[in-house]
């Protein structure tokens, strides 16, 4: 009788659980345009990040500006819906960090996340690292770690390193314009990156161990600026999470929060009206002028989207804001 009962009440249950999935409420995504400078927390990727703020949100579109590593925290801005049409403006900022770098050992990925193949003692001075820090400012030339996400013939460069396979790469140039020693002990310093776009500090670390002739890896890094970006303005997920959907926004930045770094282009009704509907418009030789290239451009304090400026006094439209 209880195998039967069993078996009598088996669809009973599997009905009931099908009527309340059918009757959980489905998400609802809309438009949401603006900036959200995130303070991502560590041990989680950036898009983990950007599809955690995208449902709190309930943004239709987003996307981001350039992507953290795990074990980094600090600044991410995260683009939804408008905004994500000027992402690719931020990918090429001067980014900022702080890094803490453990000498006399070195490991397979760089950072602490990796397995440590080799130690040796640390025994430079202060002024040693001093001077080891000097070598790296300016234009450098810097080889790309395999634990990363460039491609070699379509896969991923980590996917090789985690298969033990290790490939040739070619050095880059990139620039740090600034690497200050902010404390040291020994063992462990910490340092302020300001750097050019495709630097990693993991191979910097790696290569100013190298040297002082002991080694080094990442122990812990934070980005704290992007641009014209700072962490002091951004916000951490449990933060969001605390606010009720409806006030969320006003943590948003607009979308123009990401084009500071161009020119200001102010057109009138007329030329605003062209200029929204593809078409090139002059401005002439006035103060409008002054910014020859890449601009944004407005209508009274409307953002109509980002425009190229000629030396004839011609602005293209090159990416425009939807209505």
């Amino acid at each position: 009788m209880a195998t039967r009962a069993k078996l009598l009440t088996a669809p009973v249950r599997a009905s009931a659980e099908l009527t309340v999935a059918a009757q959980a409420p489905r998400k609802v995504w809309r438009r949401v345009d603006g900036v959200l400078l995130l303070d991502k927390p560590q041990g989680m990727t950036s898009n983990a990040a950007l599809q955690k703020a995208r449902r709190l949100f309930s943004a239709a579109k987003a996307g981001h500006t350039g992507t953290l590593d795990p074990m980094a925290t600090g600044l991410l801005p995260l683009c939804f819906g408008e905004a994500t049409k000027f992402s690719a403006d931020l990918l090429d900022a001067d980014k900022t960090y702080e890094a803490d770098v453990l000498f006399g050992a070195t490991t397979d990925t760089g950072d602490a996340d990796g397995v440590v193949v080799k130690r040796r003692p640390v025994t430079f001075s202060a002024a040693d690292l001093v001077t080891a820090l000097a070598a790296f400012r300016g234009p450098i030339l810097q080889v790309p770690p395999m634990y990363s996400a460039l491609k070699r013939d379509g896969r991923p460069l980590y996917e090789l390193a985690r298969q033990g396979v290790e490939v040739e790469r070619a050095p880059r140039a990139v620039t740090i314009h600034e690497l200050t020693l902010l404390s040291w002990s020994g063992e462990r310093c910490r340092v302020r990156v300001r750097c050019s776009k495709g630097t990693y500090i993991r191979t910097l670390a790696e290569d100013v161990g190298e040297r002082l002739d002991c080694g080094a890896h990442l122990v812990a890094l934070r980005r704290i600026g992007v641009g014209d970006l700072d962490v002091t303005m951004a916000v951490t997920l449990e933060q969001i999470e605390a606010l009720a959907e409806e006030v969320r926004a006003a943590m948003l930045q607009s979308p123009d929060a990401l084009l500071q770094s161009l020119p200001k282009i102010m057109l009138p009704e007329g030329l605003a009206r062209r200029f929204t509907h593809g078409n090139p418009v002059e401005v002439g030789v006035g103060d409008n002028n002054r910014a020859v290239g890449k601009c944004r451009v407005y209508a009274d304090t409307v953002l109509l989207g980002v425009g190229d400026l000629g030396d004839d006094g011609r602005l293209a439209p090159r990416r425009l804001v939807s209505a």
